[in-house]
Formats: structure tokens, C-alpha cells, sequence
């Protein structure tokens, strides 16, 4: 009895400490240069209708079902998407939009499992006609489930997604 006893308290032990130096946020985000002017480009980021050309997950679901509510490139849209088993269900709103800058949105997931994300797309001006474009999302990894963020790299996961997403984003704008 003694045995179980210690073999239940290692692992709630255990448990505890991988609760404690897993990570409890992360903040995924990469960047490349269009050779447009800075305007051209936000002026077509802020439409997140835009985003199925250029979407890696669009890609991975072409059939997926759609639904937007409000004015698109305004604060309040919302785009609604049910998928497949890689692009599973959920939203993104427009929250915030500054002119030439940054558009923000939320990122609520509900299939496979639910979250939600801080999503964003920052516009540099490098030079005349040269602009750096980032893409991001950030978030909380909530207790106990920051344990699985230990054997699971998010940062090279959507980050792959992210790089192939700007890189069509890149040969769109610069055709």
C-alpha cells in the first residue's frame, strides 16, 4: 500500500514541476519583404476575405465551409470557417485597425479543441516602395494543458505555416 502511495505522490510531484517550467504563453510571429509600396499592401491585408489566396490553411481545406458577418477591412468582421480535420472550426474578428500599420484580430478556435489567439499583421515602409510585412498570433497556454507544450514545438509548426503563407502573399502583391 505503502508503494502505491509513494508511486502516486512521484507523480503528482512530477506533475507539478512540468506545470511549472512548461511555458505558459507563446507569441509566434514571421516576416518578409514585398516589393510593393506600403499602402498597395495594407490596403490588401486589411481585408481578411484576401487571406483565402494567400492562406496556408486554405489550402489544406479548399471546401471549406465560410460565413462573414459585418464589412470586411472593418473593425467587428467576422469570419467563421468549419473544415477539415487540419483547419478545424472556429472565427476571426477584426478588433483594431490602424491605418498603414497593423490589423488585429482574435483567433477563436472551438474544433479540434478550443483557444483563443491574438492575431496580428504589422506594414514597415523600408524604403519607397519596399515593405516588411509581419504576421503573428500570441496567447496564454492554460494549466495543465501548458504540459503538452513541452513535447510539441508550436513556434516550428505555425511557423512553417507562416512563412508559406507570406511567401504567397509576396508572389501575389509583387505579380
Amino acid at each position: 500500500m505503502m508503494i502505491v502511495f509513494y508511486i502516486l505522490s512521484a507523480i503528482v510531484f512530477l506533475l507539478i514541476i512540468l506545470v511549472l517550467i512548461a511555458p505558459k504563453q507563446y507569441d509566434i510571429k514571421r516576416h518578409i519583404v514585398i516589393n510593393k509600396p506600403k499602402n498597395e499592401v495594407f490596403q490588401y491585408l486589411k481585408f481578411i476575405k484576401n487571406q483565402d489566396e494567400w492562406s496556408p490553411w486554405k489550402k489544406k481545406d479548399p471546401n471549406m465551409k465560410q460565413t462573414f458577418l459585418g464589412e470586411d477591412g472593418q473593425v467587428g468582421f467576422i469570419s467563421k470557417w468549419q473544415g477539415n480535420k487540419d483547419v478545424g472550426m472556429g472565427e476571426q474578428e477584426i478588433l483594431s485597425i490602424s491605418e498603414n500599420e497593423y490589423i488585429k484580430t482574435k483567433l477563436r478556435f472551438l474544433k479540434p479543441w478550443k483557444s483563443e489567439s491574438d492575431a496580428y499583421l504589422t506594414i514597415e515602409s523600408l524604403t519607397s516602395g519596399i515593405t516588411t510585412v509581419t504576421w503573428g498570433f500570441s496567447g496564454k497556454n492554460p494549466i495543465p494543458f501548458n504540459i503538452f507544450m513541452l513535447f510539441f514545438n508550436i513556434d516550428k509548426t505555425v511557423g512553417k505555416d507562416f512563412e508559406e503563407g507570406l511567401t504567397s502573399l509576396k508572389q501575389i502583391l509583387e505579380k
